[in-house]
């Protein structure tokens, strides 16, 4: 069985060793290179992304493909604000990502976050061990989207909240051809000038193109359990969110 990586397709088994590469690449300047191609926009789109989900003390949360934590510190930082703490995990197969976080993590000692290795198809957590589940960027690079909501669905709690950002399809005339135009020519120069790695930037492009609708995403959801499914498009679709409740 073939599935796509970019605009090309590989075997079931080689897709989980391709995406690791990439981010092996690329971690390094992750970060530097998220504010480069979005202009840092993905900083607001992340913040919309916890403001939608209004972490409370003493929930359980666990963001998957994590990374460097950008979610994972927004998260323990709304929680902050309301007084209190929660028990925050930051879940990601690839070890250069993690740490990434680690390190941002040991510049910021007041916000306690829990690392975790572990593929996002098959999470080392146990059945409703969370409340709220967030994954940012992330799903689109998994071999199997049916099964890492599967495994969304299994860790959260029942009453448990699924959000999930993605880039997503422009809906608004006239830009989704000036945004086609930039991911494919504009983001595997500047992967190249600043990361050294334009293949990489070229795949990620790529894979945003292959990577469901908003509407299909969302079928997608319910068919793995999840009620309650909502979208709200970012700057005109080029990123959504979108949530969903573990009834």
């Amino acid at each position: 069985m073939s599935v796509p990586f970019g605009n090309r397709d590989v075997a079931e088994d080689e897709k989980k060793r391709l995406v690791r590469g990439v981010f092996d690449s690329v971690a390094h300047r992750y970060d530097l290179m998220n504010d480069l191609m979005s202009g840092g926009v993905h900083r607001f789109w992340k913040d919309a992304m916890v403001d939608w989900l209004n972490p409370r003390p003493g929930q359980r949360f666990v963001d998957v493909a994590g990374g460097t934590g950008d979610i994972a510190f927004r998260i323990a930082r709304g929680v902050q604000k309301h007084g209190g703490a929660a028990g925050i995990v930051c879940c990601d197969i690839n070890r250069e990502m993690l740490g990434e976080g680690i390190r941002r993590g040991g510049e910021a000692p007041e916000i306690a976050i829990r690392w975790a290795g572990g593929d996002a198809e098959a999470l080392p957590f146990k059945a409703s061990s969370f409340d709220a589940y967030t994954i940012a960027f992330g799903i689109r690079n998994v071999t199997h989207i049916d099964r890492a909501l599967r495994e969304a669905y299994r860790v959260l709690a029942p009453g448990g909240r699924f959000l999930c950002l993605e880039f997503s399809r422009v809906e608004t005339p006239g830009l989704d051809a000036l945004y086609d135009a930039y991911s494919s020519s504009i983001l595997p120069r500047l992967g190249r000038l600043v990361a050294g790695d334009s293949d990489s930037y070229r795949y990620l492009a790529e894979s945003i193109r292959r990577f469901p609708a908003q509407k299909a995403f969302a079928r997608l959801i319910g068919q793995a359990g999840f009620g309650q499914v909502r979208v709200r498009n970012l700057a005109g679709g080029i990123a959504a969110l979108h949530s969903a409740w573990k009834t």
